[in-house]
């Protein structure tokens, strides 16, 4: 029996992170700060099944970012992250 993976990889929170951020934000890059390693957002790993969207860390499994939209509000937590850099567009 082969078990599959409850996660996807970041892209798939591409369209949520593009409407917040005004950019594709899959080729960004950021730094874990459980575990310290550097990945760009498409390669975490994306949980999408639950109130909001939660990014983890495929180093050690950290929350990276929280995002969690109602009618009204956004609400963003990316402490996880030490930084994110955005790729300035071409």
């Amino acid at each position: 029996m082969t078990l599959t993976p409850d996660f996807l990889d970041g892209n798939a929170a591409a369209g949520d992170l593009e409407s917040l951020f005004g950019t594709d934000m899959t080729m960004a890059s950021g730094r874990c700060r459980g575990c310290g390693e550097q990945m760009m957002l498409a390669q975490t790993h994306a949980y999408l099944g639950g109130p909001g969207m939660v990014l983890r860390c495929p180093g050690c499994d950290s929350v990276l970012l929280r995002l969690v939209r109602s009618p009204t509000q956004t609400w963003l937590d990316a402490g996880g992250l030490d930084y994110v850099k955005i790729p300035a567009p071409a």
